[in-house]
């Protein structure tokens, strides 16, 4: 394992993410990891839950990390791919 020099520093929600998980929509199964934040590979629509609950859709252009800590991404409503999860 390389040498990490932050390893003793506190993580935060503005720290950098430490996981990345490929993101297969779904209607009723909840995410793995609530997340810090979401990216795509591809522009549209991701529609998700987030850690409060409340349910709403987000454009994303791909490549752009977006910072929302979701619990949920929806099959239906979303047109974006690539979708990964970044905790």
């Amino acid at each position: 394992m390389p040498f990490d020099p932050y390893d003793d520093h506190e993580t935060a929600l503005d720290s950098p993410a430490q996981h990345i998980e490929i993101v297969t929509p779904n209607d009723s199964t909840d995410l793995v990891r609530t997340t810090r934040a979401i990216n795509a590979s591809g522009s549209g629509i991701i529609r998700l839950r987030t850690l409060d609950g409340s349910e709403g859709d987000l454009y994303v252009v791909a490549g752009t990390v977006m910072p929302i800590r979701a619990i949920r991404i929806y099959a239906t409503g979303t047109t974006a791919t690539g979708i990964r999860g970044l905790s």
